[in-house]
């Protein structure tokens, strides 16, 4: 198959690009910045629709990650703007194209981050949607839904925060304050996880994927070096558990990815 990878020089974009190569994939990629003149990416502004048409480069599928990649990076509604944008002008050009199938970066803050509001439950699962705090999560709400309206095959990826191996070794400094990643639930998601659950989502059928899934992606564990239960204890006691979960289980669920994908997270940082 011939893969389109957009944003393909981010972090998430590198690992996706490196992973479907790996399984004998044709990519083509494309990015707004293009760091390597070598590796052939095209450089191109998918918010304007000519230039997406010509620089998904008639894929049979397209992992779409490019965007503004989270909150507080641009005035707000150039977040909004330019997601929103940029993801109508992708799905439209994937529907003229006659791509079979978009998979695609939502995110994780569109379940309710950064949880100032507790959450209404534990682990936190896709049901917990729509609940955008900020326009970046608003502009993901709104492109699940332009998504679905484009008549494409879709699977959006809500990501967690994504980790490079390097970036483990931050981790401890904020082991002794929970609030300080209290925003996201203490979740991550290796680059890695996120490369494999991009194929995976390519690769499932037809009936796995009918009907747009949005399905979370996120590390089996947190960040912390505490039980959860524990963290929860201090950080949010009067919101219900929903049902057992590991010692250092992730409080976003992510069994929906396991039951349409079967993702299963490899990576950790308690491994590195």
């Amino acid at each position: 198959m011939r893969i389109s990878v957009t944003g393909a020089s981010g972090q998430a974009g590198r690992a996706v690009v490196r992973e479907l190569r790996e399984h004998g994939y044709d990519v083509v990629t494309t990015d707004v910045v293009v760091r390597d003149r070598e590796d052939g990416t095209v450089q191109a502004d998918l918010t304007d629709y000519g230039q997406a048409l010509e620089a998904l480069q008639d894929p049979d599928a397209v992992v779409h990650l490019a965007n503004i990649p989270a909150p507080g990076l641009a005035p707000p509604a150039t977040t909004f703007t330019a997601n929103v944008t940029m993801n109508f002008t992708v799905f439209h050009a994937a529907a003229r194209l006659g791509v079979q199938r978009v998979v695609w970066a939502s995110s994780e803050t569109t379940l309710g981050l950064p949880f100032d509001e507790p959450p209404r439950y534990v682990p936190v699962d896709e049901a917990h949607y729509p609940l955008p705090t900020t326009t970046y999560a608003l502009s993901k709400v709104v492109s699940e839904t332009v998504a679905q309206w484009s008549g494409v095959p879709t699977v959006a990826l809500r990501l967690s925060n994504i980790m490079a191996p390097t970036d483990y070794q931050r981790f401890p400094s904020v082991w002794a304050d929970p609030w300080l990643r209290k925003d996201n639930l203490w979740a991550y998601v290796d680059e890695r996880d996120v490369a494999t659950a991009c194929r995976l989502a390519l690769t499932a059928s037809d009936d796995a994927v009918a009907g747009h899934p949005s399905l979370i992606i996120a590390a089996a564990d947190t960040v912390m070096n505490r039980p959860t239960a524990d963290l929860l204890a201090e950080v949010f006691p009067d919101v219900p558990l929903t049902r057992s979960i590991p010692e250092y289980g992730t409080l976003l669920a992510i069994d929906r990815a396991r039951d349409v994908l079967g993702y299963q997270p490899r990576h950790s940082w308690r491994d590195a």
